[in-house]
């Protein structure tokens, strides 16, 4: 991690964002003392994409019917 003054951040601020965007993080200081830091932004989250699986599933007819007595009793711990 690069510590920069803050005079000389300004005059070389292209090449500090250049650095942050390799993923080197600099911190600009004034009078030795640490101010502010440059790094790399995150990448944008990919998007969700509706309907990618549509035709590929099916649903049954019976999806909602009631479950069997002996499956529910499995569930109610009887």
């Amino acid at each position: 991690m690069e510590t920069v003054d803050i005079h000389d951040a300004k005059t070389r601020l292209s090449q500090l964002v250049d650095k942050a965007a390799s993923g080197e993080d600099v911190v600009v200081s004034r009078n030795g003392k640490p101010l502010a830091r440059i790094t790399r932004l995150e990448g944008p989250k990919q998007r969700i994409r509706f309907g990618v699986l549509k035709g590929k599933l099916t649903v049954p007819a019976d999806f909602d019917a009631p479950l069997p007595d002996d499956v529910l009793r499995g569930f109610e711990g009887r």
